[in-house]
């Protein structure tokens, strides 16, 4: 497998991980890690200030 390609596999499973991870911490009710909504392009900050009821 060329660099490249097993760049982008690579690349996209930590995108992947990222979203289920975010999805979880979200579901279960506590604050995503920073890195994984970086990866996703979200802001913490901002994310932080969602208001969840």
């Amino acid at each position: 497998m060329s660099r490249s390609l097993q760049r982008s596999v690579s690349s996209f499973f930590g995108i992947f991980r990222s979203a289920i991870a975010v999805s979880a911490a979200a579901e279960a009710g506590r604050p995503a890690h920073a890195g994984d909504l970086s990866r996703l392009g979200i802001d913490p900050a901002q994310f932080r200030a969602i208001e969840r009821r």
